[in-house]
This record gives C-alpha cells, structure tokens and sequence, in this order.
C-alpha cells in the first residue's frame, strides 16, 4: 500500500540531561542507555528506517559527543547534529532551531526515551496514513493509558470525534497519554524563536487554532523515564515474544 503522505524526515529528541534516570546517566547519556539490550535511540532510529526515513535530524547536548559517534554507526541513514552544547533549548526550542536542518516538508517527531512493541501496523505508518496537512499542524500518536508500561500519570489529552485533541482539565483523567511520536508542519513554529522552551507551547497555539489531533496506537507503549521502568520494559518485551514486534 502506497503512504503518500509519508515524511521523508525525522527527528529525534536526544538533548535531555536524563536526571531522572541517574545514576544511570551520570556517564551514559539517557538515549544510550540499553533496555532488553539495545539502545533507546536506536530503538528511534529504527523506527524510523522501518518508516522509509532516509534522513534525521537528532539534537544533542549532555555527553554530546558519545551521543554523536554512536548514531554515526547507523550508516544506512543521513544523520544530521543539531549541536546544542552551548545551550540546552528543551523540546519546542530544539526543534525551532533545527528547522533550518528539518526543510519545510512535514516531518516525524520522536522522542529517545520512549519506544512501543508494533501491533499489525506500524505505528508511523498509521501516523503517515492519518496525516492531513491542510487540516493538521501536528498529529500525536497516543497510547491509552491503561496499556502503558512504565507511566503512571493521569494521561494528557482527550480527543473528539474527528480526532482534535484538548488538554485535560485538572480534574479530569484522560485515557490517551502522547507517546512521544508525531507528525509536525514547520508552521507549528511560526513565530517560535530558538530559545529554551517546551513544545506544549506550539501544542497549546495548536489547540487554540483546532490545528492538533491524534491517533491511537497500535501495540504496546513503553515509557523509560526512570531505572526503575527499565526491568518493567524488559519484562514486556520478554513476555510478548515472539508476538510483540520492536521497531
């Protein structure tokens, strides 16, 4: 089946100081560190190579140049650094001050700390298949938050009917948690600047505009935020095998 909204580009989040994974990372920057044996990002990047992404954008900041050398290793796709030593810009700057390396098709969205077991579909094919861009400025993979491995939140985002996605109210419990995967037009940043900020700013313009929407995963979604969710995330790969497909 052709995609034809297919994005050709992909970046991967991978500047965080990971403190809430130390001691692990006091000497292994957090998108390194292994879970079932493999690093997390590449977990991210072959993701993306499953997607038919030839060429990603990965910024880095916290033990900067072991991130650098080991993504280099994946020769089969044009990796490209967007070098944020001298400052780190959290999520929404990152990705402003790489558009100039991203062009100004859409393009994929991951984060390195987070990864999913694939159902019958893989899930950024499904992202590619829901993608409108005249009617999205991003579109969120989402996970019930019943399914999640390793969360223990009260979800982010309710959607409705036609998939447009509100924030929940403080009172509220919302089934669907963001994965940390999405598709993204460069004109959600619009008028951003590339100084340190979160991106639920451009998701909260997003919102405003009814310009953000989601879809639901397929598979199992693992969050690896702590030590502690890293036996969790073994244990579901090891209990879904030979079923359960990583990226």
């Amino acid at each position: 089946m052709t995609i034809v909204n297919r994005p050709a580009t992909g970046m991967i989040l991978a500047a965080g100081l990971g403190k809430r994974m130390r001691p692990l990372s006091a000497i292994t920057p957090k998108p390194l560190i292994p879970v079932a044996g493999q690093a997390m990002i590449d977990r991210a990047l072959s993701a993306l190579a499953l997607a038919k992404v030839s060429r990603t954008v990965i910024n880095v900041h916290y033990l900067a140049d072991l991130v650098e050398v080991h993504v280099r290793k994946h020769a089969h796709m044009d990796i490209v650094i967007s070098d944020e030593r001298e400052e780190l810009l959290e999520t929404g700057g990152g990705i402003t001050k790489a558009l100039p390396m991203i062009g100004e098709a859409p393009f994929y969205v991951l984060n390195s700390d987070s990864f999913w077991m694939e159902g019958a579909v893989s899930n950024l094919d499904i992202l590619a298949n829901h993608w409108i861009p005249d009617d999205m400025d991003a579109l969120l993979l989402l996970s019930p938050t019943v399914q999640a491995v390793g969360y223990q939140g009260r979800g982010d985002f309710l959607m409705d009917p036609f998939g447009r996605l509100r924030r929940r109210k403080a009172h509220e419990v919302s089934p669907f948690v963001y994965s940390g995967a999405a598709i993204m037009h460069p004109r959600l940043f619009d008028g951003a600047s590339a100084t340190c900020h979160s991106l639920n700013v451009q998701f909260d313009k997003a919102i405003a505009e009814d310009r953000l929407y989601g879809v639901i995963m397929d598979g199992t979604w693992m969050h690896v935020g702590t030590p502690s969710a890293i036996p969790l995330a073994e244990r579901a790969i090891a209990e879904s095998a030979p079923i359960g497909r990583l990226p």
